[in-house]
């Protein structure tokens, strides 16, 4: 993460990350955390149109993430 600039990459909340990306005109963002410091898990995506992150797509990427780690701890 200390080699990504921060106009792509940024921390939002309770290890949630979004991932900027710019095709053409349009501006897509990808949330992601980290599972053990390394490894980087993709999760929801959605085209962002206004300046604020949508409360809505950081609860789904919040329930994504829990559910990714309690299917993983239930694994072992």
């Amino acid at each position: 993460m200390e080699h990504v600039p921060g106009k792509f990459f940024k921390h939002i909340e309770d290890g949630i990350y979004e991932v900027r990306v710019e095709v053409g005109t349009n501006i897509f963002r990808v949330f992601c955390f980290f599972d053990e410091g390394k490894l980087v898990i993709l999760i929801n995506g959605f085209q962002k149109k206004t300046q604020k992150t949508p409360k809505n797509e950081i609860a789904t990427a919040k329930k994504i993430k829990n559910e990714y780690f309690d299917e993983k701890s239930n694994k072992q």
